[in-house]
């Protein structure tokens, strides 16, 4: 009997094993956190206002402005250190996206043994998804019609707007929105990159991946630029359409079996 349950528990837990190395999986896993996340937000929106004013320092106001106006700012948006750091996080996943869009090109170059068509799909991967996330779903579009005032802009933190919850899709903002954050959804799709790895050093070098990568998302919030949830939307969305891109090209380019 003992057997049969060892047995029935090894089945069981290399099932899952198999089940998670396939991107649908995990499409439908991160797409229902999404969701999950967004509707959390959008029922308690006083998540997103209590973090914000832990950075946020109010100030006096001039005597010209109406009574009852909040005034103050984010001070650590005023560091330079940390405004450089944002910086070089800002730019990071473009020169990422280079640096494979060049590896990409130079794979495609070989030909006969030493072309990797593994290679060619990793690398393809990696790419579709930066321009889909990021750049078309998050720039293009959500920040776009999300309507949505980053905090500073907002009456709560010493802005002309209202604030909106995340989801809502009314708010003052006309372009470049706060819903979702563009930084953290670059800094998501690094993260998936561990999947670039080779397999050994995916648990060595995941872990500190992933702890670097949520610097962007945090210096956001602490700037007044994004809520909570506009980094952890952001974040989440860069992972959702890379298990997206993943699945496609396991549908339409199957590997072959070995």
């Amino acid at each position: 009997m003992a057997y049969t349950f060892q047995s029935r528990g090894q089945f069981s837990g290399r099932r899952a094993r198999v089940l998670f190395r396939r991107p649908a999986t995990w499409l439908i896993t991160l797409m229902g956190a999404w969701w999950l996340l967004l509707a959390i937000f959008y029922v308690f929106p006083g998540l997103d206002i209590d973090v914000a004013r832990t950075f946020f320092r109010e100030t006096a106001c001039d005597a010209e402005l109406a009574a009852g106006r909040i005034c103050g700012l984010f001070p650590y948006s005023e560091q330079w250190l940390l405004v450089m750091i944002r910086k070089f996080f800002f730019y990071l996943p473009v020169s990422v996206a280079g640096v494979i869009l060049i590896l990409l090109i130079r794979n495609l170059q070989h030909h006969g043994a030493t072309y990797s068509a593994a290679a060619t799909r990793r690398y393809s991967i990696a790419l579709i998804s930066f321009v889909a996330g990021p750049y078309v779903l998050v720039n293009l579009v959500l920040k776009t019609i999300s309507g949505r005032p980053r905090p500073y802009q907002t009456d709560l933190f010493g802005g002309p707007d209202l604030f909106t919850a995340a989801g809502t899709l009314d708010g003052a903002c006309t372009n470049n929105c706060s819903f979702i954050s563009g930084e953290a959804a670059g800094a998501g799709w690094l993260v998936c990159l561990i999947v670039l790895l080779p397999p050994p050093l995916r648990p060595i070098l995941g872990p500190p991946m992933f702890a670097i990568c949520l610097i962007p998302p945090a210096l956001r919030i602490s700037f007044g630029g994004h809520y909570l949830s506009d980094v952890m939307l952001g974040f989440l969305s860069s992972c959702v359409v890379y298990a997206a891109v993943a699945t496609y090209f396991q549908m339409t380019q199957p590997e072959k079996k070995q």
